[in-house]
């Protein structure tokens, strides 16, 4: 590939990257400021390890955690998908605070955590929905099932749908939570700069997939010793607020610790994703959707599309809020799900079931 076609973008990029760095020295300098989560123990809650695997049987790590409080008496799970180049340990504050609440799921997505790498034809969207069509047939328990899904796993749940609707149609999901994700329309999305640099950069990304995928060990090598770097993206693109600091640690090790060539392999499937029409399978369910209004990667106007084709769902738009808004609004995303969880409870006590 002749590598001189990236340079242009590239420079304009480092350049952009680098005056960011500036500015923000200039404006927070080196001060040391409190930390509300310096403390917190991230990635330290686990559950009992269900083997699950995929229909190309790759092996997908998934832990239940049943610490129901004695109140409790129903079989209702909750089970969690995670976004693009993380892994189960982003839902950190809902697991702890929802562990009495109900029966919890958490699985890493193929290729992502402690999940086993398939055949790279099988990094897409769609792969991803039958992987979750595994998990709810072998550890969503016998109770009614609500799922929730961040960005990718957002995703995640409208390719299920779309593969499986019978199991939102009279069957065991009854609840949906779609944070900060999109039904489509991803290719058009500018990522927080100018439109025609936004634009560029789409019609440079089998270009880029091509580069990260031949050059791997180069680009790990320099994610290793960019970290200044690597943390000013994080931020800006995770976050809407002056976050913690352990907050952005938290979260650019987690996309360390997902390898380039895994990043490099889902990105088309991101631009490809189109399942508008797979949102019409859960408007007979309970739904929440959230967003903040600063978020970069899904912007508001993506998941206000997934309410006008899904009425019944709560709406939330969180002010001053990023994409990682699990982490940099956890008790207001905690809030929502509890009233979620009882909403499907309601119901399910209307109508006879456990």
């Amino acid at each position: 590939m002749p590598r001189r076609e990236l340079l242009l973008p590239a420079a304009l990029a480092a350049v952009g990257i680098g005056l960011g760095l500036l500015a923000e020295k200039a404006l927070v300098g080196d001060k040391v400021r409190y930390d509300p989560d310096a403390e917190e123990e991230f990635g330290v809650l686990h559950g009992a390890a269900v083997p699950v695997a995929a229909d190309d049987g790759v092996g997908l790590h998934v832990e239940v955690d049943d610490f129901r409080s004695d109140d409790i008496s129903d079989n209702l799970t909750v089970i969690f998908c995670h976004g693009y180049s993380l892994n189960q340990d982003s839902w950190h504050y809902q697991r702890k605070a929802l562990r009495p609440e109900a029966r919890l799921v958490f699985a890493d997505q193929r290729a992502h955590g402690k999940s086993l790498r398939g055949d790279r034809s099988r990094s897409t969207i769609d792969q991803l929905g039958l992987d979750l069509g595994r998990i709810v047939d072998e550890a969503g328990g016998p109770g009614p099932i609500i799922l929730v899904g961040h960005s990718m796993g957002g995703m995640t749940v409208m390719a299920l749908a779309a593969h499986r609707p019978e199991l939102f149609d009279d069957g065991p999901i009854k609840g949906v939570a779609l944070l900060a994700t999109s039904a489509g329309g991803l290719a058009q999305t500018p990522f927080g700069l100018p439109a025609p640099v936004g634009r560029v950069l789409h019609e440079l990304t089998p270009k880029i997939v091509e580069a990260a995928l031949a050059q791997g060990d180069l680009i790990e090598l320099g994610r290793r010793y960019g970290n200044d770097l690597g943390l000013w993206l994080t931020h800006r693109y995770s976050f809407g607020s002056n976050v913690s600091p352990s907050l952005t640690n938290f979260t650019s090790e987690m996309i360390n610790a997902t390898p380039i060539e895994v990043i490099a392999e889902f990105l088309p499937g991101l631009e490809a994703h189109e399942k508008a029409e797979a949102l019409a399978t859960m408007t007979g369910v309970e739904a929440l959707v959230m967003v903040g209004d600063k978020d970069l990667l899904t912007p508001p106007t993506h998941s206000v599309e997934i309410v006008r084709r899904m009425p019944q769902a709560e709406f939330e738009l969180l002010p001053d809020t990023g994409h990682m808004l699990m982490l940099e609004r956890q008790s207001e995303v905690n809030a929502a799900l509890r009233d979620l969880i009882a909403r499907v409870r309601r119901n399910e006590s209307a109508t006879g079931s456990h």
